[in-house]
């Protein structure tokens, strides 16, 4: 594969977008990297790629930057003060496919989630089903869904809690397990794909990480790296979560949305569907994570 063919790169300042933007550039390929804020892209530019920001919410916008490309990656993003977020979300995965038509491009690898099989009743996951078909429908698409379970970078708040409380709290049971994955697993795998450009079609590849986890795992990982050993895990209400969420700026509509997918949790529903194998486990553990997360909490402060 010729590294000289262009390679674009969706929500490039985000957990994902960077890190694929990076491992890209390290490889030699020719990167354009797409984003909301020029400010927060210039890394990426001083790095070497192409860089262009604008709204995903514009299919005219998104043509033009992904046209000439080999291979986008793609994503949706979460505002949690949106009112409507199914509707937001909407409009942005439409504008998408559109433009991913329009430019004439071949290859696609979007970034998806587990559960995204089950049309509704799973908060923020129903969107994620909602944007498998509209790929679906897209004549000639060779398109690689990547399903990873609940991203580590998601407990980033966690240590505010933790702090301010003394217990690390949500609506998920605490004995349910979940794959978890770190988005920089998540990165090498959409990285490789989109070098590689080497499937036809639909295809779906799950991502589980290194090993489901519950919260009361992930509570107690979290409390030995903060030196707090008896750290415990509070579950919480819906309704208690919902209005938790709405306190700390998410909209009444988001905040619902999170409480919906964590009943799913709750319920079993939101599952592999492949089992864990080798190809789809993941190296990083959780353990690395949360002494990475807590070293760089302590440097910041």
């Amino acid at each position: 594969m010729q590294n000289n063919e262009l390679i674009t790169v969706m929500g490039a300042t985000g957990n994902t977008g960077s890190e694929i933007t990076k491992r890209l550039l390290a490889a030699g390929h020719r990167v354009r990297a797409l984003g909301r804020s020029r400010a927060k892209l210039a890394e990426l530019a001083v790095a070497g790629a192409e860089t262009v920001a604008g709204e995903a919410t514009d299919p005219g916008f998104l043509t033009e930057a992904f046209r000439g490309s080999a291979a986008v990656y793609t994503l949706l993003p979460v505002d949690v003060t949106w009112q409507d977020y199914h509707a937001e979300v909407g409009v942005i995965g439409s504008a998408v496919v559109k433009a991913v038509r329009a430019a004439g491009v071949r290859h696609v690898v979007a970034l998806s989630s587990l559960g995204a099989e089950l049309p509704s009743g799973t908060g923020f996951l129903s969107s994620l089903h909602d944007q498998e078909q509209r790929w679906a429908a897209l004549p000639g698409a060779n398109v690689l869904l990547l399903r990873p379970g609940m991203f580590f970078e998601s407990f980033h708040p966690a240590l505010g809690m933790i702090e301010a409380e003394g217990v690390y709290g949500d609506s998920v049971a605490p004995d349910v397990s979940i794959p978890m994955i770190a988005a920089r697993d998540i990165s090498e795998v959409a990285a490789r794909a989109l070098a590689a450009r080497d499937w036809s079609g639909i295809v779906v590849r799950e991502l589980l990480g290194q090993r489901d986890l519950t919260y009361r795992e992930v509570t107690s990982v979290l409390g030995a790296a903060l030196g707090r050993t008896e750290l415990p895990y509070v579950q919480f209400g819906y309704e208690a979560m919902t209005q938790a969420l709405t306190e700390i700026g998410f909209s009444q509509n988001v905040a619902s949305q999170h409480v919906a997918m964590t009943k799913a949790f709750n319920e079993g529903r939101v599952v592999s569907l492949g089992g864990r194998t080798a190809e789809s486990s993941t190296p990083t553990t959780f353990e690395d994570f949360a002494g990475e997360l807590v070293e760089t909490s302590r440097r910041a402060t």
